[in-house]
C-alpha cells in the first residue's frame, strides 16, 4: 500500500505546480518566448536536463510502498517495511553492507584484522569483502580486467538504450528528421545520452563493487549520496516557496503604497536581518526537539520524526531567508510605480489590487525567478553547513550535511576515509553548478535590459 510523509506531499505538490506552470507559460507569448531562448542555449538545456534527473531522483524516493509480510497461515504480520521506489530500484546498494570501511573498488577492508587460517594460525591481514569483488576467484589479477569489461557493457547498453528513445521520438515526429529537430531538442538529447550512459554503467558495476566505498558500518555511500538528494531538493524548492509569498507580497507593498506601509515592512526586514540567521535557526530548532521529544505521541515512528524536522527546517529557513527578495522588490517596484503606463491606469480609475496583480508583478517576475533558483542553490549548501554543526536534518536522515558532519571525524583517523566527503561533494557540486548555470541563462532569457 501507498504511504506519503508530509514532504513526500509537498514533493509532489512542487512537481505538480511545477508542471501546471510551464503549461500556463506555454499558452503566453510573453512567457513563451524568453524559454524559447532559454531552449535554445546549450548550457541551459545542459543544466535543465541534469536538473530534471536529480528531480526524477527526488520523486522516486518520494513514492514510498508499505509492505506487510505474509506469514505461514495466510494473515499479514503486524509488522511492515517502509521502501521508496528508489530504494527498490537500488535494493543492491541497499542490501549489500559489509562490516565496515572499505575503499571504492575495493575487494578487502580498509583495516588489518586478526584471523585464523585454515591451518588455526593467527594472521594480521585485509579481511576480504562479502559482497565487493565476491565474484573473483583471484581479485588481484582479475579485477581491473572485470571493471573495465563491466564499464564497456554499461556504456553500451546506455547508448543502445538511448539509440532506442531516439527512434521512438523520430517516430512519433515523422515531419522532421532527427538533425532537422530544434538545437535544444537535439543539446537535451545529447546531456540525456551521457546520463544514461552514466547511469547503465553505475548499474552495471554497483551490485559487485562498491563504487564509492563504504561507511563505519558497511553502508554504501554510493547509496547514502543518491538517497541524499530527495533532502537537498526538498530544502532548497520547499523553503524557497515558504519565502516567496511573504517576500513579494511586503515587497510590492512596500514599494507601492510607501508611507506607513513601507516603514512597518523596513522595520521587519531590517530588523530581522540584523539578527544572525544561524542563531534564529538553531533557537527554533532546539525548541521543536524539545516539542517532540515532550510529545512523543504525535510521531509514531522515527521516520516520522525525521520528517517533521525535515519539514520545520524547511519552514525555520523560509521565514529567515525572505529579506534580501523582499528589499529588492521594494526598490524594483518604486521605479516602476512611477512608470506611465502605472500613471495612465491609475488616472482612468484602475484599482490598487489590479495595479499590482496586471502591472507590476509580471514586470518584476524575472527577478523572482532568478532569485529563486540563485536560492535554491545556497539553500542546498546551507543544509549542509547546518547540519555540520548539528542544527540541521535528523541524524537519521540521509543528507550530504550528515555525510560532511561524519567524515569531519573520519578524515582525522589513520588511514585516512576520504570517499564519503568526496562523494557528498561531488554530488551537491553537480546539483548547485547545474542550478547557476540554469540561472544565469535564465536572468539573460527574461531580463529585458540584457536583451540585445
Amino acid at each position: 500500500m501507498l504511504t506519503l510523509l508530509w514532504t513526500d506531499i509537498a514533493v509532489f505538490a512542487l512537481v505538480i505546480g511545477g508542471a501546471l506552470a510551464v503549461w500556463r507559460s506555454s499558452k503566453k507569448e510573453h512567457l513563451r518566448r524568453p524559454w524559447q531562448k532559454v531552449f535554445n542555449n546549450k548550457v541551459g538545456v545542459i543544466s535543465l536536463t541534469v536538473l530534471l534527473s536529480f528531480i526524477l531522483i527526488g520523486v522516486l524516493d518520494s513514492t514510498r510502498i508499505q509492505y506487510y509480510k505474509q506469514l505461514t497461515n495466510g494473515e499479514l504480520s503486524e509488522h511492515s517495511e517502509t521502501l521508496s521506489v528508489l530504494d527498490i530500484v537500488l535494493t543492491p546498494l541497499r542490501t549489500q553492507v559489509e562490516k565496515t570501511y572499505s575503499m571504492p573498488f575495493a575487494h578487502q577492508a580498509y583495516a588489518k584484522e586478526m584471523k585464523v587460517s585454515s591451518k588455526g594460525s593467527t594472521q594480521w591481514i585485509y579481511p576480504r569483502l562479502v559482497y565487493g569483488g565476491g565474484h573473483l576467484t583471484d581479485p588481484v589479477a582479475d579485477k581491473s580486467m572485470d571493471i573495465a569489461i563491466k564499464t564497456m557493457k554499461g556504456f553500451g547498453f546506455g547508448v543502445l538504450i538511448w539509440f532506442l528513445s531516439v527512434i521512438c521520438l523520430q517516430l512519433l515526429n515523422t515531419r522532421k528528421s532527427f538533425f532537422g529537430w530544434s538545437p535544444g531538442i537535439k543539446n537535451s538529447l545529447y546531456t540525456l545520452l551521457g546520463v544514461m550512459s552514466l547511469v547503465s554503467v553505475v548499474a552495471t558495476l554497483a551490485p559487485y563493487y562498491h563504487i564509492l566505498g563504504t561507511d563505519k558500518v558497511g553502508e554504501d555511500v554510493l547509496y547514502q549520496a543518491i538517497k541524499s538528494i530527495r533532502t537537498g531538493l526538498v530544502i532548497g524548492s520547499l523553503t524557497t516557496i515558504v519565502m516567496l509569498p511573504i517576500a513579494i507580497s511586503l515587497g510590492l507593498m512596500a514599494g507601492f503604497f510607501r508611507g506607513w506601509v513601507d516603514d512597518i515592512i523596513q522595520y521587519l526586514y531590517t530588523t530581522l536581518s540584523s539578527i544572525p540567521g544561524v542563531l534564529l535557526i538553531a533557537a527554533a530548532i532546539l525548541m521543536a526537539q524539545v516539542y517532540m521529544a515532550n510529545n512523543p505521541e504525535l510521531f509514531t515512528t522515527l521516520e516520522d520524526r525525521a520528517d517533521m524536522r525535515l519539514l520545520l527546517l524547511c519552514l525555520i529557513l523560509g521565514i529567515t531567508s525572505w529579506t534580501g527578495l523582499c528589499r529588492l522588490l521594494r526598490a524594483e517596484t518604486l521605479k516602476i510605480r512611477e512608470m506611465d503606463y502605472v500613471i495612465a491606469a491609475r488616472a482612468l480609475g484602475v484599482s490598487r489590487l489590479r495595479l499590482l496583480k496586471r502591472h507590476v508583478l509580471p514586470n518584476v517576475m524575472h527577478l523572482v525567478m532568478i532569485t529563486v533558483v540563485l536560492d535554491f542553490s545556497g539553500l542546498v549548501l546551507a543544509e549542509a553547513v547546518l547540519s555540520y554543526i548539528n542544527i540541521g536534518v535528523d541524524p537519521s536522515t540521509y543528507s550530504w550535511g550528515n555525510m560532511i558532519n561524519t567524515s569531519r571525524l573520519e578524515m582525522a583517523r589513520e588511514p585516512i576515509v576520504w570517499w564519503s566527503l568526496t562523494a557528498a561533494f561531488i554530488f551537491m557540486f553537480s546539483l548547485v553548478l547545474a542550478a547557476n548555470l540554469f540561472a544565469d541563462v535564465v536572468r539573460d532569457a527574461f531580463d529585458p535590459r540584457s536583451n540585445e
